[in-house]
């Protein structure tokens, strides 16, 4: 039948987009649907129905009579609290008017969901099974505690969500474990807890112990029904194959010191940190071929346990504060040390998950290589199964590299900043030494981000494709920018020379998983690859300045080939001074001298040849009769004068 499944996805899809209000608008509109397909509404200007109490059989039959209950029920839960919303904001409170009126309607929505689970239990109808029963049960309890709380009467409303929580628990699976466990934590638990402050039960106790307890003042057919669903869930509080907290801790230690855990969430919360720590250390000694995507995957338990212990700390902190307890109070300090812990703890998994994503050595070995598609072959071996990158790739993962030691420098500053860390001498020269050993780190990548993104651009541009070529522009590249490198590299070798004295003292438990603690024998392995890489980077200087001093002795003699020679120069006076070394070229190069001399030009007007002549006696004789030829024109042309105005004789 699914009650809780149908119930909670109702409610999800009409608050994704709007409030109490709009639901009951929904389910007002489902009502109506309902009845007509079940041929039971009031038709218009008809006679009305009167309501019939359902049978089990009428609900084997058609589940459409279960869907009726529900909607109704929910109707009635969505009424009160849109009317508790909409007075919520007001200033003088609400009006014991309103307040009876949201009582009226819980309790309306109360009955409906008990008279539905009586139906469900009567009969022998082969139809509901006990998760339905139970289901229909847990419902009613979870209307009923709602209903109990707003009526402010503590030790019923701690009954009716005692039954809810063990029947949820019993009725979890891997199918629905995330609705339960929804249902669990935002509603049903945080009620119990406040119920239990009401009646002025000690906060010591857990969640676990409080419902057991009122449990027992519960129907015992629903207890019976809660043992023939799971039968184990009122021996350990939890069903089977969870972590429980029947075992919480009652102190937490840190530095030294032991703290006396007096709030039972924060007791729960360090155990469930405790199981997933031994769960981690499991999981990856099990597995040692696992990606690091995986191993960090791995994680994500731990810190969903150490964040939970975290919020249950901060949450009993604001407690005490909205109490008017003063900070010199016993509890506050107390409080305030366990925060730092599970600060300190939370962010410590933080940092391993980064580690474990940069790779062996923390990053420090250059990884630049994926394995292969296909299974290894017997007897291959894990390096010859991989297969190189394009350098695209590479930078782009150097560039997530930076990122991760960005992250895990950032959460080491936030380590310092926690309350007492920078009183307590020792761990905080620890963290100096962590964060100076993961800045070594850092300061390695960008130079290798920078190197394979010149190789990258240079083997782009130079299209080279054998094996021999990559070699060669890389030691190009190498040579171009070795200096920077050596800076940088000397600058890291510097801040893993000061980490190491202090991380010498520090060594994991073999087998743990990493996180804030850095071992001594990382630290060294990247001392040493920071020595070899620092004479490496020194060699390559001293090649690139014998290479640049060859390089300026050839440009300066190329530059001394291009001047003129003294000999040539002799006209002019050398205000420079004199280069001896450049008196003569030898052995002397071709050059343009001139062909002929100047004065065979200036002869040229002077000097008759016998072509020439016969070519100017033409010339002159066609100059003169054009000459002669145009004087006799213009003669004939001229006017002949006819008196003073042109005009007369």
């Amino acid at each position: 039948m699914d009650i809780t499944k149908f119930v909670v996805s109702s409610r999800e899809k009409a608050l994704l987009y709007g409030d109490y209000s709009t639901y009951r608008t929904q389910l007002t509109g489902k009502l109506l649907a309902c009845r007509k397909k079940l041929h039971i509404a009031t038709q218009n200007r008809g006679k009305y129905n009167p309501k019939v109490k359902l049978s089990p059989e009428q609900i084997a039959e058609n589940h459409g009579f279960l869907h009726l209950q529900l909607l109704t029920a929910e109707r009635a839960y969505a009424q009160a609290q849109s009317i508790k919303a909409s007075h919520s904001e007001e200033t003088r409170g609400m009006s014991a008017k309103t307040k009876s009126r949201i009582i009226a309607r819980l309790e309306k929505a109360a009955r409906i969901a008990e008279s539905l689970a009586e139906t469900l239990s009567e009969g022998e109808a082969p139809g509901p099974s006990s998760t339905d029963r139970l289901e229909a049960y847990a419902y009613a309890a979870l209307l009923r505690g709602a209903a109990e709380f707003e009526r402010q009467n503590w030790d019923a409303c701690l009954k009716s969500y005692s039954v809810a929580h063990f029947a949820y628990i019993a009725l979890s699976s891997p199918s629905t474990a995330d609705t339960f466990k929804d249902l669990l934590s935002e509603t049903i638990d945080p009620s119990i807890r406040f119920a239990a402050y009401q009646a002025k039960i000690p906060r010591t106790q857990p969640i676990e112990a409080i419902a057991r307890q009122a449990l027992s003042q519960a129907d015992a057919k629903i207890v019976n029904l809660i043992k023939s669903v799971n039968e184990s869930v009122l021996e350990t509080g939890e069903q089977t194959g969870t972590q429980g907290s029947g075992s919480a801790p009652s102190t937490i230690s840190w530095r030294g010191r032991q703290v006396k855990i007096e709030d039972a969430a924060i007791a729960s919360a360090w155990a469930s940190v405790d199981a997933a720590k031994s769960q981690l250390a499991e999981k990856l000694s099990s597995s040692v071929s696992l990606q690091p995507k995986k191993m960090a995957a791995a994680y994500d338990e731990i810190l969903t346990a150490t964040q939970d212990a975290v919020d249950a700390t901060k949450q009993a902190i604001d407690e005490l504060k909205s109490e008017g307890v003063t900070q010199g109070d016993s509890r506050m300090q107390s409080l305030q040390i366990t925060r730092t812990a599970v600060n300190l703890e939370l962010i410590s998994w933080r940092i391993g998950r980064n580690r474990v994503l940069v790779g062996e050595v923390d990053g420090a070995l250059p990884d630049h290589g994926q394995p292969l598609g296909r299974k290894p072959a017997k007897g291959e071996s894990d390096e010859g199964h991989r297969q190189d990158l394009p350098p695209r790739k590479q930078v782009a993962r150097l560039k997530e590299k930076a990122v991760l030691y960005d992250g895990i420098l950032r959460s080491i500053e936030t380590i310092q900043e926690l309350p007492g860390v920078a009183n307590d001498e020792e761990l905080a020269n620890r963290l100096e030494a962590t964060s100076k050993y993961f800045t070594a780190l850092k300061f390695v990548s960008p130079i290798l981000f920078f190197l394979f993104f010149a190789l990258l651009s240079t083997i782009t541009s130079e299209n080279k494709t054998n094996q021999a070529s990559l070699a060669i522009a890389r030691s190009h590249l190498i040579a171009g920018n070795d200096v920077n490198a050596l800076a940088l590299i000397q600058y890291a070798l510097n801040q893993c020379s000061e980490a190491l004295p202090v991380l010498s003292g520090s060594e994991r438990p073999a087998g743990s998983p990493r996180n804030l603690l850095v071992d001594k024998s990382d630290a060294q392995q990247l001392h040493g690859m920071l020595s070899s890489e620092l004479q490496r980077s020194r060699a390559l200087v001293g090649i690139l300045n014998s290479e640049k001093a060859a390089a300026a002795t050839t440009s300066a003699a190329d530059s001394s080939r291009n001047k003129p020679a003294l000999v040539n120069t002799l006209s002019s006076y050398p205000s420079e001074g004199v280069d001896l070394q450049n008196i003569v070229h030898y052995p002397p190069e071709m050059e343009a001298i001139p062909v002929k001399p100047i004065f065979l030009d200036v002869a040229w007007n002077y000097i008759s040849y016998p072509n020439k002549q016969r070519e100017q006696a033409a010339a002159a004789s066609s100059s003169k009769s054009q000459d002669t030829g145009v004087a006799a024109s213009t003669e004939e042309a001229k006017p002949q004068k006819r008196g003073w105005f042109g005009f007369g004789r």
